[in-house]
């Protein structure tokens, strides 16, 4: 039997496919990339975004149509969120939501004995109190671990906490088991990640905190780096920072979601900072850390953003030290505070400010790499494309260099950078 699977959203859910990938080739499936030669297909859904659940539509009837007698499974927060509408799709035969990809396998099966019989497996995501335990093998160079699942946050334009639940943390002796793994395995770079990675602990009575989580991880996975996910500002506390000064493998790179730089709108957005904690913050991390990389999450055209509040947040993320902006335009979410909030922004406004932050990052982005051209840096060689070999350095700038045996994925290599090249730099060993 062979099981096709295709991902959307973010790094999490790349975990979890890995994950779900493990379960069926522990049942003796194979997995392939092509869903046309597949008995079984799985598409694990994003919903953060309007366009996400979109995509997640497209997908679906794409692979409906591309073989219509495979299993056809839909798992993840699109499952979540609409699990109805998905139902209707002609070819879905298996639903899923964000709890229960344990019985993956074993759902899967019932629908190949009964085909014809639509099974829906989507649960109360308010009633989910524990980590769901997956069995996993990283798919890729880089380790991803997750540590945490759900969010408490509730940002009045977030739908993510009503589709993944409230913060459910992994306890140290299971990350400290795939961590030993992990470190069989020969990884060099484990990434953490969660649904709200800086809360971390915050369901354990034990004061348990994410410095905890990372300091298991280095010293039993042993890693040559550690990179750390999206972490709120008014999480980076103190103890993290020590951290990062005294342990020289955690990278030197923090995603850091600011949504906007208007008080104002951050008011209305429910988040826990106003502009002059997060550019307090940002100063003392380039303080600390001079070669350290700033992402961060803009959303603009937020209800009530008008131009003047726009122009307070494209001045201040001009004089943030940002090395990449990742921008979306306002995506109204049914069962949110913000989709039913007055002076909605039209959607032609939406992505005109969107297109001027993006050239914003662009600059920002381009000056950050070109910090490095003349330099030798470390990266760990992650993929081979076209004769082109790609990989990180610490601070998250993607260098390429051409293929050659002396270049081994999953290694460290020494490359000396000679200039900037698409979407990062270009060098030579």
């Amino acid at each position: 039997m062979k099981v096709a699977f295709h991902t959307l959203g973010c790094k999490v859910n790349q975990y979890e496919t890995e994950a779900m990938q493990k379960l069926f080739r522990a049942a003796g499936y194979d997995i392939v990339p092509d869903a046309e030669e597949a008995d079984v297909v799985v598409v694990n859904t994003c919903t953060v975004t309007a366009l996400s659940s979109q995509k997640s539509r497209q997908i679906i009837r794409r692979f409906a149509r591309a073989n219509q007698n495979a299993v056809l499974t839909v798992v993840g927060c699109y499952a979540q969120n609409q699990p109805q509408e998905i139902s209707k799709i002609e070819g879905v035969d298996v639903i899923i939501g964000t709890a229960d990809r344990m019985k993956i396998v074993e759902l899967v099966e019932a629908a190949l004995k009964n085909r014809g019989e639509k099974i829906l497996r989507v649960g109360d995501v308010e009633k989910i109190s524990a980590f769901e335990e997956l069995p996993h093998t990283p798919d890729r160079t880089r380790a991803f671990l997750k540590i945490e699942d759900g969010c408490n946050n509730f940002c009045s334009y977030c739908i993510i906490p009503y589709v993944r639940g409230r913060v459910r943390s992994r306890s140290l002796e299971n990350i400290r088991a795939e961590c030993f793994e992990l470190a069989a395995s020969g990884y060099k770079e484990i990434v953490l990640t969660g649904i709200h990675v800086g809360a971390y602990g915050n369901d354990f009575k034990n004061k348990t905190t994410l410095v905890d989580a990372v300091e298991t991880v280095l010293n039993s996975a042993s890693p040559v780096r550690l990179r750390l996910g999206s972490i709120e500002s008014v999480e980076v506390s103190d103890a993290l920072i020590n951290l990062m000064k005294n342990d020289p493998r955690i990278c030197n790179h923090l995603h850091i979601p600011l949504q906007s730089g208007s008080d104002k709108i951050l008011r209305a957005m429910r988040r826990p900072y106003t502009t002059k904690d997060f550019s307090d913050l940002t100063a003392r991390l380039i303080e600390e850390f001079p070669e350290i990389s700033i992402g961060t999450d803009l959303i603009v055209g937020f209800p009530g953003e008008t131009d003047e509040l726009f122009d307070e947040t494209l001045e201040f993320i001009k004089n943030q030290p940002f090395s990449k902006i990742h921008v979306f335009p306002f995506s109204a979410r049914e069962g949110t505070v913000a989709a039913t909030l007055p002076n909605q922004i039209p959607a032609q406004v939406k992505k005109n400010r969107a297109a001027r932050a993006l050239e914003v990052s662009k600059i920002k982005e381009k000056s950050f790499a070109e910090k490095i051209i003349g330099k030798t840096v470390e990266i760990i060689a992650e993929t081979e494309t076209d004769g082109l070999v790609d990989g990180l350095t610490k601070n998250y700038i993607r260098v390429y260099v051409p293929a050659s045996p002396k270049i081994k994925l999953g290694e460290l290599v020494k490359i000396k950078i000679t200039g900037t090249f698409l979407n990062g730099v270009e060098g030579l060993p």
